[in-house]
């Protein structure tokens, strides 16, 4: 069974009409929208939840809104270049996917409504005040990515009860959460008894570099952290785990299903259909210094039996009672 409660720590009333710039001016409101990825097939799982959370609220492209997407195509230079385009257009709300383009997006307007979706940690990033009153022009949906890496690696240790050293998949091109990511499963480790370390890559192809890399250290398991590069890599990374025998837990159902023998966090969809309903309160006059950020309290296991089988990892009964979906 798949759960896909979501906590909102805002509930504002959701019936009044759009109250925009754009809608006083006799054109549609314009959602702009920043993304990591190339283009519209990659981001596709994300896009849709997008535009499916707009559709649920009854607002419908093209007759209700104008959306205007730019993609960063995983360059970190485009960012700041992208988020200044879309503020030239003069959106009524700019999103910003990832924190790479949540401090884009930050750093080019202080007036055009913000709202951030999967950014880890948006206080330590400097994007807002406080969850609960972000303050400023900014508020978004976090996945509480960094919270997430120790129970993963709780997980791992569960499942491979002799594990004696971990390597976390880090992006260099982001470096603040490479670094935090790092520090937070090394302070989980210590009380496991397991060593970590981080392995780089931060294009594609650095990622058949990294398992090699892996493989030859004879590392008992790999955490991949949330980055979206590996996400849209999910199924070479799914392959080189099994290619190189060893068990890989990522943070998305997607990569479960693509490979990965684990997956444990957020229902990321979910992430963006509330992302959407953000973009619609403030369309509708709302403040988002006024909108608490929304947190998820629900999360997915899933486990990928056929990969265990490969890989000849004996799941636990007790973990696969727990999981929210197996594989087979």
């Amino acid at each position: 069974m798949r759960r896909r409660e979501f906590f909102t720590l805002f509930t504002g009333a959701m019936a009044w009409p759009l109250a925009t710039r754009g809608e006083q001016s006799g054109r549609l409101p314009t959602i702009g929208v920043l993304w990591h990825a190339s283009n519209e097939q990659e981001e596709a799982p994300y896009l849709g939840a997008f535009r499916q959370g707009l559709n649920d609220l009854g607002y419908v492209e093209s007759k209700s809104f104008v959306l205007e997407n730019r993609f960063a195509a995983e360059r970190y230079e485009r960012f700041n270049k992208l988020a200044a385009e879309l503020v030239r257009l003069n959106v009524d709300v700019l999103v910003a996917v990832t924190r790479p383009a949540a401090l884009a997006a930050e750093g080019a307007t202080n007036t055009i409504p913000v709202v951030f979706i999967l950014v880890p940690d948006p206080v330590a990033s400097k994007l807002i005040d406080s969850l609960a009153r972000p303050g400023r022009n900014i508020t978004g949906v976090s996945q509480i990515a960094l919270d997430l890496i120790s129970k993963r690696l709780q997980l791992l240790k569960e499942t491979v009860t002799d594990l004696s050293s971990v390597a976390v998949l880090v992006n260099p091109n982001d470096p603040g959460d490479a670094r935090r990511y790092s520090e937070e499963v090394r302070a989980a480790a210590a009380s496991l008894n397991v060593a970590t370390h981080a392995v780089e890559a931060g294009t594609p192809e650095a990622i058949d570099v990294a398992f090699s890399a892996i493989a030859r250290d004879r590392s008992g398991g790999v955490i991949v952290t949330n980055d979206p590069m590996y996400f849209n890599e999910r199924v070479r990374i799914g392959e080189l785990g099994i290619s190189r025998r060893v068990p890989v837990i990522s943070f998305s159902r997607a990569m479960a299903v693509s490979g990965s023998l684990m997956s444990y966090g957020a229902d990321v969809p979910a992430l963006f259909r509330r992302g959407a309903a953000l973009a619609i309160q403030i369309l509708r006059g709302a403040k988002p210094a006024d909108l608490p950020v929304e947190l998820p309290t629900k999360f997915e296991l899933i486990i990928n039996l056929k990969t265990a089988r490969i890989l000849g990892s004996q799941i636990p009964p007790t973990l696969l009672v727990r999981a929210d979906e197996v594989i087979e």
